[in-house]
């Protein structure tokens, strides 16, 4: 065997271990790709399934949604409907204050005209004592120059 032969045999091996090695290679990106298409269909399925269960909530939050707003536009009907209530009572205690401002006033002109009546039924008093004094004084003086 002569060196170029000698070369060619190893190049023809080297040739075919780098076959094998490549052959090892593209079954190994063989089996990655299989398993990269089974998760792609599986992901595909999910999603599918996902996308129904969406569509699924979606009807039923939108019918929860249009209740919500009934009941909602319901309660804002009652409340606007207790509005003359708390009016109502508003006035009442607005009444109830000018009645109890009246009733200090009343109270208030009552107890100055008992204190004006009071007075004047004492300085009555005195001004009867100081005639009825001046008329005995008088009558006792009348009665000494009879006597």
């Amino acid at each position: 065997m002569t060196g170029g032969e000698i070369a060619a045999i190893i190049a023809a091996v080297a040739f075919a271990v780098l076959v094998v090695f490549i052959v090892m290679a593209v079954m190994k990106i063989t089996k990655i790709m299989e398993e990269i298409s089974k998760t792609v269909k599986e992901a595909n399925n999910s999603i599918e399934v996902i996308t129904k269960d969406v569509d699924s909530l979606s009807i039923e939050v939108e019918g929860l949604l249009n209740k919500s707003n009934v009941l909602l536009d319901d309660v804002n009907g009652k409340l606007g409907m207790t509005d003359p209530l708390f009016q109502a009572i508003g006035d009442l205690g607005v009444t109830v204050s000018d009645l109890n401002q009246s009733s200090r006033n009343l109270a208030g002109h009552v107890t100055g005209a008992t204190k004006k009546t009071a007075q004047a039924s004492v300085i009555s008093k005195i001004g009867r004592t100081a005639w009825s004094m001046n008329k005995n004084r008088k009558a006792k003086k009348v009665s000494k120059q009879s006597l």
